[in-house]
């Protein structure tokens, strides 16, 4: 039987841990042992996995922002997990988690060199184009170069970042593979648009603007605020806004709303376990981040068909219909659309390459 170590740096449930979450229970269980380790967050990634029986381990000095101190003690804290359970796979997932596991599976073959271990590490996104200073994102460039000689395999899913992965000479193209996200429809289970909108104390005949995030700054979520502000000067009685997640940036989304006096018409609901059960409270689901890998909930807005307005960043237009996308970053035009896609609403269609079963399948090849 083969060990599989998947280690990712938060343990909320994000897009890379959702990922880890679907391949670890639906691999072969006589095949593969799976141990699944996470660093901060509020541990939805473990309650989801001890419900799915597969086993967890909290890494304590694992975090996203770590200090230099904090990097030497978390590269020997997986070191040291790797030297107890002596995996034949590291799955590394996400930029913090694929940086410092990396050196650790080179530490650890130096002191040990009959010990032998795949390293795969899968990037939802690459990190050096989040918004921030450009002498960071060549730091986190440069160090996703210095790195990739230690990884056996890097996984992308989306074309646009196959692309920047070979722009930047980060790795040979013989060492990169695309696996797109996929989902399972049938396991989806939704709430009524009735039900979704009570339990949010919503009417049934206002008009809804949703949306579901981590509050990072990526997720373009001010932007949606200041849009939200355009177009209740315009309407302001006929639409309401709803913001499903948590994060560190709530207080500067709380300070926003109340510049513009948003309190009766921006909801943030804060997070939400299984939030996409109340995707048909929404007449548009609206998703305004500034950066992207492929995001899940578009899956997930497709298959409770709901109409969809969404930024052409990451794998989104590799998903989504040149009439579903607006240019990010920019709160006017998304107003625009918003407005417009309220009165022509249009839902997408969910390619059957977006399939769970796919994603799994790829991805069991690679470890085979």
């Amino acid at each position: 039987m083969k060990k599989i170590l998947f280690v990712v740096t938060q343990s909320e449930f994000g897009g890379a841990q959702r990922y880890i979450f679907e391949v670890a229970r639906n691999l072969n269980k006589e095949q593969y042992e799976v141990l699944v380790a996470a660093g901060q967050g509020d541990g939805e990634l473990f309650r989801k996995c001890q419900m799915s029986n597969v086993k967890c381990q909290k890494l304590t000095r694992l975090k996203r922002t770590p200090w230099p101190w904090q990097i030497i003690l978390a590269i020997l804290e997986i070191r040291n997990l790797l030297k107890k359970e002596k995996p034949a796979i590291l799955f590394l997932c996400s930029t913090t988690a694929g940086l410092l596991g990396s050196i650790s599976t080179f530490l650890n073959k130096i002191i040990n060199t009959k010990y032998k271990i795949q390293v795969i590490y899968r990037i939802g996104g690459w990190a050096f184009r989040d918004p921030r200073a450009f002498w960071k994102n060549w730091l986190i460039l440069l160090a996703e170069k210095i790195t990739a000689p230690l990884k056996d395999l890097i996984i992308v899913n989306s074309e646009v970042d196959r692309q920047l992965a070979l722009k930047y000479k980060i790795v040979p193209e013989r060492k990169l593979v695309k696996i797109y996200n996929g989902i399972d429809i049938n396991s989806l289970i939704f709430l009524s648009r009735k039900e979704a909108r009570s339990r949010f104390g919503l009417d049934q005949t206002t008009k809804i603007v949703g949306t579901m995030a981590n509050f990072y700054r990526t997720k373009g979520l001010e932007n949606l605020i200041e849009a939200a502000h355009k177009l209740i000067e315009v309407r302001p009685d006929s639409i309401k806004f709803v913001i499903i997640g948590e994060g560190r940036l709530r207080p500067g989304l709380e300070k926003l709303i109340k510049k513009y006096r948003l309190e009766n018409k921006v909801l943030l609901t804060g997070r939400i376990p299984d939030a996409y059960q109340y995707l048909k409270a929404f007449d548009l689901f609206v998703l305004p981040s500034l950066k992207e890998g492929f995001p899940w909930v578009i899956l997930e807005a497709m298959a409770a068909e709901v109409p969809i307005v969404a930024t052409k960043v990451g794998a989104i237009p590799e998903i989504l219909g040149e009439e579903f996308l607006v240019e990010p970053g920019n709160p006017q035009k998304l107003a625009k659309k918003i407005s417009w896609m309220l009165e022509h609403p249009a839902k997408p269609e969910l390619k059957a390459e977006f399939t769970s079963q796919k994603m799994i399948e790829k991805t069991e090849k690679l470890l085979s």
